[in-house]
């Protein structure tokens, strides 16, 4: 099979909206999460969110086609323009029919949905919809804009698979490229749910932290006094391409995506699998598929989304598998800083893993101070300060609501 290299990057985030602004921040450990401007949470459980900071839609698009999309979509235009345009393309060159894009959102238009049904409630029961609402609103509508911006004819879907979806999406873009389906792959994923049902449901579920008091700190994986998520948004895009391709073209090179796996845990519709099975399935399979061996891995970025389950699973699946290794490598949870970004979580991490790669780094996971005692503390979880350290290999972990797992893994050229 052919081999798959990543050639642009591309990354708004809430501690960064560019890749050099997010890597500093992944370095110094800053958290994004503050109270909610988005609107006036003051009546919910949870009033803050890792938010977007300082963006304006109509300093990249015009007036007219910001109107058009719901923020996660212009998330997602910004982002796949700033890869676009770090892949350096010559586009007379691109075979536009071997060029595409797959991007995964959880969630997709909630906020200008919800707009609208509010909008008719308080209305007197005519229908008046905004004519752009269906469009705005389903999650596959940010793939089909960014490949009319391009002209790419080649593949082009959406997967939704909750907070899974970024990772499916550059997993199938993986296996188009190195079966020779595709030679171009604009992959990763966008979420903006912060609005009143994005807050709202999630409060209701229990999944949200409550630390209005210090929402900074709020996020914080494996510490035994971590009391839900923090909900984020942004994107985060990836230029796939096949290695000889990107190489006759002079292309940089980041990394090389060298495998990666789905898999179910067939247990819960919200919860993880006790034992963490599916996520010690997605790690196997994943290694399995790039042939290296658990020595190999330098560094885990996990799922960590500082819920009371799911980061006892993850860390018993990580013992299990790797065993006397797992004491030798590296874990964090970039959530800790970015907060829980959905659908988009596994494209902004896995741009966290190559950055790892190419300044030899580990993010931490910030906000620990207490260990949890179910946690093994003598995991190497990257607590609170970046280590610098070689990272050749990297392993990269999205888990969604429905027992979705996916991991992708990179490798250093």
């Amino acid at each position: 099979m052919k081999r798959v290299v990543i050639t642009g990057l591309g990354a708004l985030t809430p501690i960064g909206n560019n890749i050099k602004d997010y890597r500093q921040s992944l370095e110094d450990g800053i958290s994004g999460a503050a109270p909610i401007t988005l609107f006036d949470a003051a009546k919910f459980k949870t009033q803050f969110a890792c938010e977007v900071k300082d963006f304006d839609p109509t300093e990249f698009l015009n007036r007219k086609e910001a109107r058009k999309m719901d923020r996660f979509s212009q998330l997602a235009m910004v982002a796949a323009e700033q890869a676009y345009l770090d892949a350096n393309f010559d586009p007379e060159l691109i075979d536009l029919d071997k060029a595409g894009v797959i991007w995964g959102a959880g969630i997709g238009g909630l906020t200008f949905l919800q707009e609208n049904i509010i909008a008719f409630a308080k209305g007197d029961g005519t229908p008046r919809y905004n004519p752009f609402m269906i469009p705005k609103m389903i999650p596959d509508i940010a793939a089909g804009l960014i490949s009319i911006k391009y002209g790419f004819r080649g593949p082009n879907y959406a997967t939704v698979s909750a907070c899974a979806s970024a990772s499916h999406a550059m997993v199938n873009s993986f296996d188009l490229i190195r079966l020779g389906k595709a030679t171009i792959m604009i992959t990763g994923g966008s979420e903006a749910a912060i609005c009143e049902t994005g807050i709202g449901g999630f409060n209701a579920m229990k999944a949200l932290s409550q630390r209005n008091d210090d929402p900074a700190t709020a996020s914080r994986p494996f510490d035994v006094t971590r009391d839900g998520f923090v909900l984020g948004e942004g994107a985060g895009a990836l230029i796939f391409e096949e290695y000889e391709h990107a190489k006759a073209r002079g292309a940089k090179i980041y990394a090389e995506v060298i495998g990666g796996a789905a898999t179910a845990d067939a247990h819960h519709i919200t919860a993880p699998h006790p034992e963490g099975l599916g996520a010690r399935n997605v790690m196997k399979f994943a290694m399995d598929d790039a042939n290296i061996g658990i020595e190999d891995v330098d560094y885990i970025n996990v799922h960590g989304t500082s819920t009371p389950l799911g980061d006892i699973a993850e860390t018993k699946a990580i013992k299990e598998l790797f065993g006397d290794h797992a004491y030798k490598l590296n874990i964090s949870s970039t959530k800790s800083m970015t907060g829980h970004l959905l659908g988009a979580a596994g494209a902004v991490e896995a741009i966290a893993c190559i950055i790892a790669i190419n300044h030899d780094f580990v993010p931490p996971t910030i906000n620990h101070t207490t260990e949890d005692p179910n946690i093994d503390s003598k995991l190497n979880l990257t607590f609170n300060k970046a280590e610098h350290r070689p990272v050749n290999v990297t392993l990269n972990n999205t888990f969604g609501f429905g027992g979705h797992n996916a991991s992708i893994i990179f490798r250093k050229m």
